[in-house]
């Protein structure tokens, strides 16, 4: 296993300096002058030129990506132009709440998706079966941010029984119950999507199991049909479906950004939409660039989690 890991995580190497060169050409694609931008009124010939020299942006493409890379191998992210602080200080002060946000949606897709599907499979055709599948279609359909919308003029404004956006009240709260009181919105919001694609694949992976011959035998033993669906069956399905979870993990990684917004929730996805408003670039490129590598790295855990349940994998 630790033989696997070390080729996984130098295999994870061209994978994140790929990344490294999608973000530099993505925001060096976008149209105008980050140095204009970025001075507003004080955008005088002689100040734009100053600032792209400060900057490095009067340099070549090659050279710039270059001198950034090696920074960001040194763990030096760059400076903030709109806040003046280091932005890999922003991005890890704002990441904490960031995987709050993503971690409690994941743990509720999780959770949701594999009851629905384990109820939609062993209910097949019933229905419930009917139900669920009807609830995961509606689901995946609804575009998140319009969800949460409707989730804030439900539970915020008409029923005022849980809070419309940030992490924490403005004031008094500030514990643990106050964060939960925030987090459940957009948590929800976040999950849905995700909970619907967990479903449907665990619903198809718990069929394609419950016609095992080794299942049969578990029910021939006399054993408790909870028993065999719980631990026999779903164990054998999670080798499918661990490697979706770890998909799905990104996913709501990348959703945060506009629920965050939504939800006024202080993450990265947050940092980054003002980020792009005022061209911070450097701030754009360090944030995009920490949540992709996340994203590569739970995917690497969820394939290690899936050769512990199933070794043959990848022998």
């Amino acid at each position: 296993m630790a033989a696997y890991i070390a080729g996984r995580l130098i295999a994870l190497v061209p994978v994140l300096f790929g990344l490294s060169l999608i973000v530099f050409t993505i925001m060096a694609l976008i149209p105008g002058d980050p140095a204009t931008a970025i001075l507003g009124s004080y955008a005088t010939p002689e100040n734009v030129e100053r600032l792209n020299r400060e900057l490095g942006l009067d340099r070549s493409l090659p050279v710039q990506y270059a001198t950034w890379l090696g920074n960001v191998v040194a763990g030096d992210l760059g400076q903030s132009t709109s806040l003046n602080r280091p932005v890999l200080d922003e991005v890890m002060e704002r990441f904490p709440a960031t995987l709050i946000l993503a971690g409690a949606a994941l743990v509720l897709a999780s959770v949701l998706g594999l009851l629905a599907g384990i109820v939609s499979a062993v209910r097949q055709y019933g229905l419930a079966d009917k139900l669920v599948t009807l609830a995961v279609l509606v689901g995946i359909s609804m575009p998140s941010f319009w969800l949460g919308l409707l989730l804030i003029l439900a539970f915020s404004v008409r029923l005022k029984v849980l809070p419309v956006s940030g992490m924490y009240a403005i004031y008094g709260g500030g514990d643990a119950a106050d964060l939960l009181r925030h987090l459940v919105l957009p948590a929800t919001t976040l999950a849905i999507v995700a909970a619907g694609i967990i479903a449907r694949l665990t619903r198809s992976a718990m069929l394609e199991v419950l016609r095992q011959d080794f299942i049969r035998t578990a029910r021939a033993k006399g054993l408790p049909e909870r028993r065999v669906v719980f631990v026999h069956a779903l164990r054998a399905a999670l080798v499918t479906v661990i490697p979706v979870i770890g998909v799905q993990a990104g996913f709501v990684l990348g959703g945060a950004v506009y629920i965050e917004t939504v939800f006024q929730w202080p993450g990265i996805g947050r940092m980054l939409v003002d980020a792009i408003s005022t061209r911070d670039i450097l701030l754009v490129q360090g944030g995009v660039l920490v949540v992709a590598a996340s994203y590569v790295l739970l995917n690497l855990v969820a394939d290690v989690l899936q050769r512990l349940m199933d070794p043959r994998i990848g022998a």
